[in-house]
């Protein structure tokens, strides 16, 4: 048994829809969780700063001697983890791989969307190895800059016209297209969930990287055997973090976000 915890860092509070689905599958593990909501969002940001960003989250939560990491962010994943996972011993797991795994077991037409920030999109990651697994496929990726910051205040729910008009813009090309398969490459993604289904169609399977990357996770472990439970921490507005995590947790987090001074690391 290893009773280590395990560190989960995202640009913000994206990453807590894959601490809810290692909660239902790891209920033994103790997870550190760190949402960078002072520096939210990372997809806008050029590859050198998401790299620095991406170094000083994983020194922050090594201090706490994991036994590994979930980078539960589209954009790091997309951008950072190969540079930063050479650079620790710590084993890391992105949302790329195990999403795109989930897309080719789902469609049937061979015709996958994949949404995310700019940054995640401009770096082609998720076309880059879905062609890989299978050439044959159609591989349509569209950025969608303004999910991130209406998730993060809470426009997510179905009759909510900003949302609803935002998701026909991004997504009316994919729809035309035929895509039978949508990877949401981005943790914050899964939140607008039943907005972008609605507009997409039952025949679309909406993938979840963050809960594919928890299911990667398990098969990766020593596992543990502790009480469980999450450690929340901040860059910034503990208070408005709490206040929105119950909307991504779906469920009362186990205590208050602390404050993290990251520059610091």
């Amino acid at each position: 048994m290893d009773n280590r915890p395990i560190g989960v860092f995202d640009s913000g509070m994206g990453g807590l829809t894959a601490v809810r689905r290692m909660r239902e599958l790891l209920p033994d593990e103790q997870i550190i969780y760190f949402g960078d909501t002072g520096r939210v969002p990372y997809g806008t940001r050029s590859n050198e700063t998401i790299i620095k960003y991406t170094r000083q989250d994983v020194a922050f939560l090594k201090t706490f001697d994991i036994k590994a990491i979930v980078v539960a962010c589209g954009t790091v994943s997309s951008v950072a983890l190969d540079t930063v996972s050479r650079e620790t011993e710590v084993p890391m797991i992105g949302v790329v791989w195990p999403a795109c795994a989930k897309a080719l077991a789902a469609t049937k037409n061979g015709k996958i969307g994949v949404i995310g920030t700019p940054g995640t999109i401009r770096s082609g990651s998720y076309a880059r190895m879905l062609r890989a697994a299978r050439p044959d496929l159609t591989v349509l990726s569209r950025p969608c800059p303004l999910f991130v910051p209406l998730v993060e205040n809470g426009r997510v729910n179905p009759g909510d016209i900003v949302i609803e008009t935002v998701v026909a813009e991004y997504l009316t090309e994919l729809r035309e297209a035929g895509v039978d398969t949508l990877i949401l490459g981005c943790t914050h993604y899964p939140l607008l969930g039943e907005v972008i289904g609605r507009f997409m169609g039952p025949d679309v399977a909406l993938i979840d990287p963050g809960a594919a990357a928890a299911e990667s996770l398990r098969s990766m472990l020593i596992p543990g055997n502790g009480p469980g439970g999450v450690r929340y921490f901040v860059s910034d507005d503990p208070g408005l973090f709490d206040s929105l995590a119950p909307v991504f947790l779906r469920g009362t987090p186990e205590g208050k976000a602390e404050l993290v001074e990251i520059a610091a690391f």
